[in-house]
């Protein structure tokens, strides 16, 4: 068996772009066909769209693995105007270069599509080659055309092995190897690639990460990440969301002020983006302390994201200092929270962790 991962790699990639082209597309629609799920959020048909082609180009290329993705195809199955709005796009959203095209799929009819939409409702990720996506992270701020990210990972009974994330409105000033040390690499919801297709950033397990620009057609070259520990010349600077319902964010508040951390930092409402601002230097620390002891987190919100970070020189554990577990469904059912920081001070923010949760009245353990 090749354990290089090159191939699942290459094609995540010119998955992850032609994909991001549709949403792209779909930016530029007034009547985005937004409907909403009984969580409240937000889906479009972009979300089908994008599903639809990451999972017909990986089914194509390695027909016995599975997929955990977020849509299913029942809101299409009843809605004819939906549907065939869907399909215009999934059938008109092809890469400009034949060769990267021919190594995909096209789909050849609406049913074929709902079919393959409906491949990504597996829930067991824990045995064998499973591949999670979430076509569209930050539903919302993709609505407002801000930052947003087309999600796809491999995970091998339930171990990250690549992580392929499509950024395609995210910006920032100059080459990225022209970053000097100690200093930030800025990010911001609403700095957006307005003239271009942003940035990729991959990763496969033990072999780092890299980012590239995308485009209509192949694949661009792509820089490496160096791997970072040190923290930049402003000090430890958190990535937050400050309107997340779902989060305890005066916890949050307290224990960067514990490190000496500034909060809310960088404010970012996807998670997947958060993870490649850490990634990429802008921020140093993640913190998720939920509100309610029942709130698990869903493994397409993190999973590729975190291998992305950790290739980079991160650490990731829930706040019990547990790795996360992407072998018990749909969620992170045996995780509570999140803490994502870079390796040297991650144990310090576990301490600060539990000495906050524990003053409060409510013990990490």
């Amino acid at each position: 068996m090749d354990v290089s991962y090159d191939k699942e790699l290459k094609i995540a990639e010119l998955a992850v772009q032609r994909a991001a082209l549709l949403t792209k597309k779909v930016l530029g629609i007034v009547n985005k066909g937004t409907l909403s799920k009984s969580d409240l959020s937000p889906v479009t048909i972009a979300d089908f769209g994008a599903q639809a082609l990451l999972i017909s180009a990986i089914h194509h290329n390695f027909p016995k693995d599975k997929f955990i993705g977020e849509e299913s195809a029942e809101a299409l199955r009843s809605d004819p105007a939906l549907l065939d709005s869907v399909w215009s796009l999934v059938s008109s959203t092809k890469l400009d270069d034949t060769e990267s095209e021919g190594l995909l799929s096209s789909l050849a009819s609406p049913e074929e599509m709902l079919d393959v939409i409906n491949r990504g409702t597996e829930s067991d990720a824990s045995k064998g080659r499973v591949w999670v996506l979430d076509p569209i992270d930050g539903t919302a701020t993709f609505l407002r055309g801000e930052q947003y990210a087309v999600c796809l990972a491999l995970l091998e009974d339930g171990q990250e092995k690549v992580g392929v994330l499509g950024c395609p409105n995210l910006s920032f000033e100059g080459p990225f190897s022209q970053t000097i040390p100690g200093r930030r690499r800025k990010v911001h919801e609403r700095q957006v690639d307005g003239d271009g297709f942003g940035r990729m950033v991959s990763a496969v397990l033990g072999r780092g990460v890299f980012i590239r620009h995308m485009s209509r057609g192949s694949l661009l070259p792509k820089e490496k990440i160096e791997p970072q520990d040190g923290i930049a010349d402003d000090g430890i600077n958190c990535i937050d969301s400050t309107i997340c319902k779902a989060m305890d964010l005066e916890k949050h508040r307290k224990i960067a002020e514990r490190v000496g951390a500034t909060w809310p930092g960088t404010e970012m409402w996807s998670t997947q983006l958060r993870y490649v601002a850490m990634a990429i230097a802008d921020c140093d620390l993640m913190i998720r302390v939920p509100k309610s002891s029942a709130w698990r987190a869903q493994i397409w919100d993190h999973a590729g994201g975190v291998l992305i970070f950790k290739e980079s020189g991160g650490r990731v554990t829930d706040l019990d200092g547990a790795e996360l577990n992407f072998t018990v469904g749909r969620r992170l059912e045996v995780n509570r929270g999140l803490i994502a920081a870079r390796q040297g001070m991650h144990h310090v923010i576990l301490d600060a962790v539990k000495e906050i949760l524990g003053s409060d009245g409510k013990a990490a353990s």
